[in-house]
């Protein structure tokens, strides 16, 4: 249970602390701590953990960015040749017949309309239980088409930053959280799903699958402030979609732990 609360808190804003020696893997230990028996030096830290982290990214990066691309054009693929194999876009969906609903958009549309649909809660249920098999915030590194983009961007920001070309503005977590309840809340009062209309995620899927629009300008500015004034900021400081994901995330990994304790 305790884990369970650190994990939201953290998801929800709270910094993380550091882990103590007892509480890592052997493996985690020696990369950490121990070199050989001796304590590493703080050159030999950085030098094992940029290591680690660039084989661990550079095993899964061609992976996640093979089945992303994969995912997003199958919508475009049974859209043109109009084969209803996987139709909408990723805000609501059907997979051969399964209704399929993006939990915060559905979220959205319930607290816009001040209704529950029934096809809408068959999309919800689907999809939580997908994710909740495969781990919820695996949706953002290996469906959602702004991260493959913030990705990319990402990679320029690092290379300009080097240069001195861009900056790197950082603010707390627990800002995604206020802009969370404001977009619920500016969904229960418009009745409009308000953050439907500036999701990155949103507009890229369908754009891509219907065409594009103005609303790619939008996109734009975001991955230029990210490139040029805070490194990711959409996806750490902005995108409540994250965090309906994070939580599932959090509820996924604590089902795996009771089916293995």
């Amino acid at each position: 249970m305790n884990n369970i609360l650190e994990s939201l808190a953290q998801l929800f804003g709270r910094t993380p602390r550091k882990p103590r020696k007892d509480e890592l893997s052997p493996a985690a230990q020696k990369m950490y701590f121990y070199k050989k028996g001796q304590k590493v030096t703080k050159q030999q830290l950085i030098d094992l953990h940029d290591e680690h982290h660039k084989n661990s990214k550079n095993k899964w990066r061609k992976r996640r960015w093979i089945t992303l691309i994969a995912v997003n054009l199958l919508f475009l693929v049974s859209f043109s040749l109009d084969i209803q194999l996987l139709e909408g876009a990723l805000t609501a969906s059907r997979f051969m017949g399964f209704h399929m609903a993006d939990l915060n958009s559905a979220l959205q549309v319930m607290l816009a309309h001040k209704t529950v649909l029934i096809n809408l809660i068959i999309g919800v249920v689907t999809v939580f239980i997908m994710w909740i098999l495969l781990g919820g915030r695996t949706f953002c590194s290996w469906v959602c088409p702004y991260h493959l983009v913030a990705e990319w961007a990402e990679t320029l920001h690092l290379w300009l930053a080097k240069r001195g070309l861009a900056k790197n503005y950082t603010f707390h977590r627990g800002v995604r959280t206020v802009i969370y309840v404001i977009f619920a809340l500016l969904a229960i009062v418009t009745g409009y799903t308000v953050f439907e209309f500036i999701s990155p995620t949103g507009i890229l899927s369908r754009a891509l699958i219907y065409g594009p629009t103005m609303a790619l300008v939008w996109v734009a500015l975001l991955l230029i402030f990210e490139i040029f004034l805070s490194r990711r900021a959409w996806c750490r400081y902005v995108c409540p979609i994250g965090i309906t994901y994070g939580i599932v995330g959090v509820l996924s990994h604590t089902s795996c732990d009771l089916r293995y304790d």
